[in-house]
């Protein structure tokens, strides 16, 4: 199995914003603010046609989408971009990934969400978008929405982190990812679970398994001081397993969305078949360089987009704004 994607499907948000109903669970998320040193706005001032701050936010987010976009093109990566359509509005329509997942043998998952308000986000155009666009033949629907209204809550891969090699799902349980539900989920399809329980230095449960921890083809980065005592050794021992390269990272550095990256595939004229690992600016401001020198060893490419607003204000980064779509080879 393929473990880094080649194409990933992002949708353009018509309405983001901060959502005191995801904020709830989402420690990192933050108010809405006037943005400030967004692009080539000076401190304190608001983008242009930009009416108040909440706006300012919008403008920012559409900004670093967008230059996200032009970004991961730049590397070969194909993009397919969804449309957001503006009602109802859907403020965390910018991370795909919690809401749907393509499979190599073209499955397509459909998931149970947390919040009401990010239900909506469920559309068929944007589905038929990335099958259209990325080449998706779908030949199975797994559709465990039925789930949300048992409480039993699983969004995609924000609470599951996949080693697609060796099929081993990893899952941080928290108010967003039922144990049933990752139960159910990895029998459909033939996953071995890994279920841990990890929290903040406050000690507050951390909403997604993915800003704690991300599996490339040669590394596997995990924030080990998150995860309680009495799971960190099973989990490590697990990622080591699989022959990667365990790569540790700090509550410091998870508090910046260094755990939020993912490697992708892409094709180099020098190199041939390349991987990219894609991490916010924040997140490579956030490691250590010893650990940033480690990650690059395992790696050919490391791509670095700015997101700041998407991450305040939204309160997930690149990870999460990317559904990959695998393909049948």
């Amino acid at each position: 199995m393929q473990q880094c994607s080649d194409a990933v499907l992002m949708v353009r948000p018509a309405a983001f914003a901060y959502n005191p109903e995801t904020a709830s669970t989402n420690a990192f998320q933050r108010p809405d603010v006037a943005t400030a040193g967004v692009g080539a706005q000076p401190a304190g001032t608001l983008p242009a046609g930009a009416t108040t701050p909440g706006a300012a936010t919008a403008a920012a987010a559409l900004a670093e989408f967008d230059r996200m976009v032009q970004a991961l093109r730049g590397e070969g990566i194909q993009v397919c971009v969804a449309a957001d359509n503006a009602t109802p509005a859907k403020p965390d329509a910018v991370f795909p990934n919690n809401w749907l997942s393509f499979h190599e043998d073209g499955t397509l998952v459909l998931y149970p969400m947390h919040d009401a308000s990010r239900r909506a986000e469920r559309r068929q155009e944007v589905i038929e978008a990335a099958m259209r666009d990325l080449d998706f033949r779908l030949t199975h629907l797994l559709d465990l929405t039925h789930l949300e209204s048992q409480g039993h809550y699983l969004e995609g891969t924000g609470s599951l982190v996949l080693d697609r090699a060796q099929r081993v799902a990893y899952a941080c349980i928290s108010p967003r990812t039922h144990p049933q539900a990752v139960a159910e989920w990895a029998h459909e399809l033939g996953y071995e679970p890994v279920v841990f329980t990890a929290a903040d230095r406050a000690g507050v449960p951390l909403y997604h398994t993915n800003v704690l921890m991300a599996i490339g083809e040669r590394a596997a980065v995990v924030g080990a001081e998150a995860i309680v005592p009495a799971d960190r050794e099973r989990v490590l021992a697990r990622l080591a397993a699989s022959g990667r390269e365990v790569v540790t990272l700090t509550h410091q550095e998870l508090a910046g969305f260094a755990g939020n990256m993912l490697e992708l595939a892409t094709w180099d004229e020098a190199l041939g078949d390349a991987r990219v690992l894609v991490m916010s600016q924040a997140a490579r401001q956030a490691l250590r360089p010893q650990v940033f020198e480690q990650l690059s060893g395992c790696t050919d490419q490391v791509l670095t987009v700015p997101v700041p607003t998407i991450e305040r204000a939204g309160g997930g980064s690149v990870r999460c704004m990317l559904a990959e779509v695998f393909r049948k080879p």
